[in-house]
């Protein structure tokens, strides 16, 4: 009976169609629309999932008082999303992976999926499987390059991997602890080549890494082809930033010949809202009022083109949220992160709850 069971659970269900519920005949564009009041919100609290929420990122534990932001829902112009229920989603994902693979901002949105699935409750129904993934503790390391739990439940997993850029990383001179690394633009991560035969749905992001200062910081130095980039266009950060999102999804867009049930998305990045400078120039986002009051997305196309370009013609994804989340500067964490230094801020991650909930019920319509 064990031996028949683990022959279902390994099988590729397709997944059920999207939960969607269109006003007319048109398909709906869940990146236009608005933000509307909803006493509902939000769906789990922010004091509570400790289970899954970093202190950093839970705002309700710092000393800031305005919780408007948890208030607000966002409202496609021309469909109804389902609303969002974890038994549902478990029910929807049951025998099913869904991996995260991405930066920060991948954890937040990972993280919020766990308090939402859970209601920030906390739960005995939920396994630690990071080492079927090799998401485990390094000697050394502050935290594994991900996480993955199982629902037992329902034998779904939800797991995060830890690719800021989305490309393969190697240590030019293994033996020296001071050794540069080779980003390989033109190749996906070896996580994503090792692990994609295990995923039922897999949602990649990338974005606020690609400049000269973390390049440096990290000594990442680029190569096209396995050795070091000599092309003058490709070594502008954003130019090997294009190469790097269009090459990843061309490849997982290959993939989907061995893989058809497996769906693939791609997020759009994240905003800033830094004002008066950056993060580490005093910039400031202070705001408790939504840019949003009165403002609605109607635009067709993504406000990300590296992304929208990149999926276009394939069957990778796009997962929209750079506008609707462009309108709520006032849902960063600002100046109440635990671990703020006087005059930093945080206007890049968002305060959770918040707007990666947004982000999760999007997704959510459209597995």
């Amino acid at each position: 009976m064990l031996f028949l069971f683990l022959l279902w659970a390994e099988r590729k269900i397709p997944l059920p169609a999207s939960a969607s519920v269109p006003f007319s005949d048109s398909v709906c564009n869940h990146a236009k629309g608005k933000w509307v009041p909803d006493n509902r919100r939000p769906l789990y609290s922010g004091s509570e999932c400790k289970q899954w929420l970093s202190g950093m990122w839970a705002c309700r534990l710092t000393q800031r008082t305005d919780f408007a932001y948890e208030s607000l829902r966002w409202q496609p112009k021309d469909c109804q999303m389902e609303e969002f229920e974890g038994s549902k989603f478990l029910k929807r994902m049951q025998h099913h992976t869904l991996a995260f693979v991405g930066d920060s901002l991948g954890r937040q949105q990972f993280q919020s999926l766990m308090c939402m699935i859970t209601a920030g409750r906390e739960t005995h129904d939920v396994e630690d499987v990071g080492k079927e993934y090799g998401l485990i503790l390094s000697e050394g390391a502050v935290r594994p390059d991900g996480w993955a739990y199982r629902f037992l439940s329902t034998n779904t997993t939800i797991l995060y991997y830890w690719s800021a850029i989305l490309c393969d990383i190697e240590p030019i001179n293994a033996n020296d602890p001071e050794t540069e690394y080779a980003i390989h633009l033109d190749r996906p991560p070896a996580f994503l080549r090792q692990f994609l035969h295990k995923f039922d749905v897999l949602v990649l992001n990338t974005g606020h890494h690609w400049n000269r200062g973390k390049l440096k910081a990290n000594r990442w130095i680029m190569h096209v082809g396995g050795v070091p980039n000599t092309d003058k266009n490709k070594a502008v950060v954003s130019g090997a930033k294009n190469l790097t999102v269009h090459s990843v999804v061309s490849w997982v867009n290959s993939q989907l010949l061995e893989y058809p049930s497996l769906k693939v998305f791609f997020r759009t990045i994240s905003p800033r809202h830094f004002v008066g400078g950056d993060w580490n120039t005093g910039g400031s986002c202070n705001s408790t009022t939504p840019m949003s009051i009165g403002k609605e997305i109607l635009e067709d196309e993504s406000a990300d083109e590296v992304v929208a370009n990149a999926v276009k013609g394939t069957r990778v994804k796009i997962l929209d949220i750079t506008a609707l989340s462009q309108l709520r500067d006032e849902g960063h964490i600002s100046h109440f992160s635990i671990s703020a230094k006087p005059g930093v801020q945080d206007c890049l991650h968002w305060c959770l709850p918040g707007i990666p909930d947004t982000w999760n019920e999007i997704l959510f319509t459209q597995i």
